[in-house]
């Protein structure tokens, strides 16, 4: 409103098309003078077919902004917190009791287990252990209770208990009729565990593939193996990730229910998209990037080096190993932390092909962890960025999302450089 009244602005696409929204909706509304409807709407299609707006049109639509916010202004109404407040804490005499009874009851299904000879040496320990959680459990009422007492829906909450909680939250849940929770915990470890499984295959093939290529490959080997690497890099993230929705997830499902695999203790998988799947995936688009600056690591030793090495009699692979290998592995590292920042930041195929299912992996599973659906950083920003207001609690959460991928890369390369400079003082 304040900005319409002034004579200086000028009327945007989007104030025409309200301004003839308004008109319309103003003419339905007050029908008792119909010339003043007619000519309403009469004004409301010229102003859509591009007529030029008018003084006169700048003081409607003022008037009709107006309307339009008192109309919305009476339909606000005041919440007494205090009155919510009271209705949630009322019950905690109830609460107590409930909890009174809970433990009447336990304690008698104790007594009565113990009081049968079960012969057997097995369920007379699970009793027990039974038993012992128990009275841990008792041992929490009283503290419980006591921190219902003491909450004061007006205690403020320090900028450093707000970062604690979302650190080490381990719940993310929107759009909940109670309350939302952003605990960075299980979005954290979703996207560690994909970056685990995917540098876990990327590693050893993309220097494996870069060391063979520059050192052992012939020239024929080199011109066909090297293209078809670096060709994966064209291949577009949304391609990659819908081949892991329509193919790899649904062959790896398939094959953990053939007979032939029951030994593994995880199968049958019952999720075909997976960290296991997103992470397959991570490695074949990491390999280009570290194969290509492993590679080029390699090819900037010195050639005197090897020659010395050969030289010296040493055989070609020793020389490799043990000279072209160690001289070049701040590059390799590098490369290494580079394709770690590829896998870490990609968006697409983790949206696509890890599950997105908001929950910290149960890693008592072994290695059936790596087969269970996770939700990653970048999927979470990807996702729900779109949907939040801006200057929300929600937007405000995403956006600490980013700066912490933001920190973990500074992290990742500052500890690259110390493992580089700790190793070349050893060499020294």
């Amino acid at each position: 409103i304040e900005a319409v009244n002034n004579p200086k602005y000028a009327f945007t696409p989007e104030d025409r098309d309200k301004f003839a929204l308004r008109l319309r909706e103003f003419s339905r509304e007050n029908t008792t003078n119909d010339e003043i409807a007619l000519a309403y709407r009469t004004r409301a299609d010229e102003v859509q077919n591009g007529a030029e707006l008018t003084a006169e049109d700048r003081e409607t639509f003022i008037i009709l902004l107006e309307d339009e916010y008192k109309n919305i202004e009476r339909t606000i109404k005041p919440i007494d917190f205090n009155e919510t407040v009271v209705a949630v804490t009322a019950d905690q005499d109830q609460y107590a009791d409930v909890l009174g009874r809970l433990k009447t009851q336990l304690s008698d299904i104790v007594a009565s287990a113990e009081s049968i000879d079960f012969n057997n040496t097995a369920i007379e320990e699970r009793i027990a252990r039974f038993k012992e959680l128990n009275e841990i459990y008792y041992g929490e009422f009283d503290a419980h209770l006591a921190k219902l007492v003491s909450w004061s829906p007006s205690a403020e909450v320090s900028i450093w208990q707000a970062l604690g909680a979302f650190l080490g939250g381990k719940d993310w849940i929107t759009a909940s009729d109670q309350q939302d929770w952003y605990g960075l915990l299980p979005l954290l470890s979703g996207s560690l565990l994909i970056s685990a499984i995917a540098l876990f295959f990327a590693i050893p093939f993309g220097v494996g593939a870069a060391i063979y290529v520059n050192q052992i490959a012939g020239s024929t080997e080199r011109n066909f193996i090297k293209p078809y690497i670096e060709f994966v890099s064209a291949i577009p993230s949304v391609v990659i990730g819908f081949f892991g929705v329509v193919v790899f997830g649904e062959a790896i499902r398939l094959l953990s229910q053939q007979d032939f695999m029951q030994w593994v203790p995880f199968f049958p998988v019952q999720e075909r998209l997976n960290a296991f799947t997103a992470g397959c995936l991570l490695a074949l688009m990491a390999i280009p990037t570290i194969f290509t600056l492993a590679e080029d690591a390699i090819n900037n030793i010195p050639r005197h080096f090897k020659e010395a090495s050969l030289a010296m009699g040493a055989t070609p692979l020793q020389t490799t190993m043990r000279v072209i290998v160690p001289t070049a592995l701040s590059g390799i590292i590098s490369a290494i932390m580079l394709g770690f920042g590829r896998v870490i930041g990609e968006t697409m195929v983790v949206l696509l092909c890890a599950g997105n299912r908001i929950k910290i992996p149960d890693f008592t599973e072994g290695l059936g962890v790596f087969f269970e659906p996770v939700h990653t950083m970048t999927g979470i920003i990807a996702q729900e960025m779109g949907e939040v207001v801006q200057g929300s609690l929600h937007y405000r959460a995403l956006f600490i999302v980013g700066i912490v991928l933001f920190f973990i890369s500074l992290l990742i390369n500052y500890s690259a450089q110390w493992v580089v400079k700790r190793y070349s003082k050893l060499g020294e």
